[in-house]
């Protein structure tokens, strides 16, 4: 699996309110955003960037990115070391802070997955496996702030 590996989204801004940018309330922040072969998912700034609080924003996707990534990495992590794993959701939560001067950055995220097991011999690996999840994490990797883990472990 070593390599390159590409991945191409084709974003269209659909918000044009008939005077293009004219002015900063002028137009509308609606995105459509596009890969080949899959469903089109509409897209926005947040709320408080005059976003539709309707539509995923850059701020909920790189949130979801984190935990989706995460998820994946772990339930291989598990597989690795013989946990069986048979529920997992996460309530992954992202800090934002604005400089002052019109930009922000992400401080943390922090992920908190709870995992089902299948035994309850499961419960010490299947917590140990998050530090390996991380590690693998091609999303947790390629950021600059923390992404922190606060999971929690049952049996099934």
């Amino acid at each position: 699996m070593l390599g390159e590996h590409r991945y191409t989204v084709r974003a269209t801004w659909t918000g044009d309110r008939g005077t293009g940018t004219s002015g900063y309330r002028a137009y509308d922040r609606a995105v459509t955003l596009e890969i080949d072969g899959k469903p089109v998912l509409e897209a926005s700034a947040d709320k408080p960037f005059r976003g539709d609080a309707t539509r995923w924003n850059p701020e909920d996707m790189l949130v979801a990115a984190l935990s989706q990534c995460h998820l994946l990495s772990y339930l291989h992590a598990c597989v690795t070391v013989g946990v069986v794993v048979v529920g997992y959701t996460d309530e992954a939560c992202g800090l934002m802070v604005e400089d002052g001067r019109g930009g922000a950055a992400f401080r943390e995220v922090v992920l908190r997955p709870h995992v089902v097991v299948a035994e309850p011999g499961m419960t010490d690996a299947a917590t140990a496996a998050h530090a390996q999840a991380h590690r693998w994490c091609f999303i947790a990797n390629s950021v600059n702030f923390p992404v922190r883990h606060e999971p929690t472990i049952a049996v099934a």
